[in-house]
C-alpha cells in the first residue's frame, strides 16, 4: 500500500467530488446559521443545517450581489450549489450559486407568472406612462392613515408645496383585505378628480408588501386616469405596482418630492426668468434704438438740407482748390518773372556800364565805329549813372567836347554855337 501525503489525499478526494456530476449541481434545503457577510470582499459564509446534520457553505460575491435579499440566521432556504472539498483544510463544503427562500418559492413562481401575463397585456409598457402635472392642485395619497409614510408625505408637501391641497384616502396596506381596500381608495381619488396620486406604504418585511403584487391592485393602478407615483417599501423593495405606476419613487418622502414642485425653486426660477426677460427687453430696446438712429441718419442723408450742405461743402472745397491753384500759378509766374528778370539783368548793358564802360549814341544809333560820325555831329554818351552830350570836332583824332550833364546840353550848344 502506497503512502501519500495529506495534500495528495485531499486533492484526490476533491478530484473525485468534481468528477461526480450529480454533486456539481444540487439543490439543498436547509436552515442558515452562522451567517457571515464579509463586506470588504463581498463573499458570504454560512452553514446549512437540518435536524440531524450540517454542511459548510460559501457564496462568492459574483453570485451574492445578484440576490434581492440578505440571508439571515434561521432563514430556511433552498441553495443551488456544487459540492467540493476545500483542500487546505480538508473541509467538505458547498459552493452556492443561488438562494431561494423556502416557502416563498411557490409565491415567487406565481409572481413571475403574473408578471409575464401583465407584460403581455401591455400593463408595463412605457407608452402607457403619463407625465405628472407640473403644478397639481389636488394631491391624493393612498396609504395607511396610521403609518409613518403618511406623516412623511404631509411634511414634504407642506414644506415644498403649501399651496397644494392634500387629500388622504386611508387604506389597508397589508393583509387579505388590503388589495380591495387599496382599489377602493384609488377609485375614490378618481371621483374627487385629483391631479396626482401617491400610492404606497412604508418599509417592512417582504410578506407585508404582497398586496401591491396582486393583479387586482396592479390593474387598478393601470386603469386609473390619474397619474400615479408608487412608493412601496424601502428603496431596495420591488413590487408589480411600482412597474405599473407612471413613476416609481424609492420612498414615500421621495414620492412626495416627485409629485409636487418646490415653491422656493419656482420663485427662484421665476426671478431668473424675470431677469432674463428684462435683459432681453433691454437688449431689444437698445437694438431698436440703434436701428432708429441708423434710419434717422439715412433720412438725414437723403434730406434736401443735407444735400444742400454737401453741395455747399463741395463748392467750398472747389473754391479753396481754385484759390490754391491760382496762388500756385501766381507764385510760379512770379518765380519765372524773377528768374527772367535776373537773366535780363545779367544781360543788361547797364551791368557793363557799371564796370566803367559807356554807350555812345548818334541819335538813336548805337555807335560801334568812329567812321559812323563826322565832325560837328551831336553825340549822346550814356554812362552807368547819367548821360553826357558831346560834339565831334575832330574826326581823325577823335576829340570831342565833354558836357557834364544832359541838362546843360542846351547851354553848351549856345556857348559853342552848335
Amino acid at each position: 500500500m502506497a503512502i501519500i501525503s495529506v495534500t495528495q489525499l485531499n486533492r484526490y478526494v476533491g478530484f473525485k467530488l468534481k468528477e461526480d456530476r450529480t454533486l456539481q449541481g444540487v439543490l439543498v434545503r436547509g436552515e442558515i446559521s452562522n451567517f457571515t457577510n464579509h463586506y470588504r470582499s463581498g463573499h458570504w459564509y454560512f452553514t446549512l443545517r437540518d435536524a440531524e446534520s450540517s454542511v459548510k457553505a460559501v457564496m462568492f460575491r459574483s453570485h451574492a450581489q445578484r440576490l434581492s435579499f440578505l440571508p439571515k440566521d434561521g432563514m430556511c432556504v433552498i441553495a443551488a450549489a456544487a459540492a467540493a472539498l476545500y483542500e487546505r483544510d480538508g473541509a467538505f463544503q458547498l459552493y452556492v450559486t443561488d438562494l431561494l427562500a423556502d416557502g416563498a418559492g411557490a409565491q415567487a413562481q406565481a409572481l413571475e407568472q403574473l408578471k409575464k401575463k401583465l407584460t403581455a397585456m401591455g400593463v408595463f409598457d412605457d407608452s402607457a406612462k403619463r407625465p405628472l402635472p407640473p403644478m397639481p392642485k389636488k394631491i391624493g395619497v393612498v396609504t395607511s392613515d396610521t403609518g409613518a409614510a403618511l406623516q412623511d408625505i404631509c411634511n414634504v408637501v407642506g414644506r415644498r408645496y403649501p399651496i397644494g391641497h392634500l387629500m388622504v384616502y386611508p387604506a389597508l396596506v397589508q393583509g387579505e383585505n388590503a388589495p380591495a381596500s387599496i382599489c377602493r381608495a384609488i377609485a375614490a381619488a378618481q371621483r374627487d378628480a385629483c391631479d396626482v396620486l401617491i400610492v404606497g406604504r412604508g418599509g417592512g418585511a417582504s410578506e407585508g408588501l404582497q398586496a401591491f403584487n396582486t393583479e387586482q391592485v396592479v390593474m387598478a393602478v393601470y386603469h386609473c386616469t390619474i397619474p400615479i407615483v408608487s412608493a412601496v417599501g424601502h428603496e431596495t423593495d420591488w413590487t408589480l405596482c411600482d412597474v405599473a405606476a407612471d413613476l416609481r419613487a424609492p420612498t414615500p418622502s421621495a414620492a412626495a418630492e416627485l409629485a409636487v414642485p418646490d415653491v422656493t425653486q419656482m420663485i427662484q426660477q421665476i426671478e431668473t426668468w424675470t431677469r432674463r426677460i428684462e435683459t432681453a427687453m433691454e437688449q431689444i430696446v437698445v437694438r431698436k434704438q440703434q436701428a432708429l438712429i441708423r434710419l434717422q441718419d439715412r433720412l438725414r442723408l437723403q434730406s434736401p438740407a443735407h444735400r444742400q450742405e454737401m453741395a455747399q461743402q463741395t463748392l467750398d472745397t472747389m473754391y479753396l482748390r481754385l484759390v490754391k491753384s491760382g496762388k500756385a500759378i501766381l507764385e510760379r509766374c512770379e518765380t519765372q518773372l524773377a528768374q527772367q528778370a535776373a537773366r535780363l539783368d545779367m544781360l543788361s548793358p547797364l551791368k557793363i556800364l557799371g564796370r566803367g564802360y559807356a554807350l555812345v549814341y548818334h541819335g538813336e544809333t548805337l555807335l560801334r565805329n568812329a567812321a559812323q560820325v563826322y565832325a560837328g555831329d551831336m553825340l549822346r554818351i550814356r554812362l552807368a549813372e547819367g548821360e553826357l552830350a558831346a560834339v565831334v570836332c575832330d574826326e581823325e583824332n577823335g576829340r570831342i567836347y565833354r558836357k557834364d550833364t544832359r541838362q546843360t546840353r542846351r547851354k553848351d550848344e549856345r556857348t559853342y554855337g552848335i
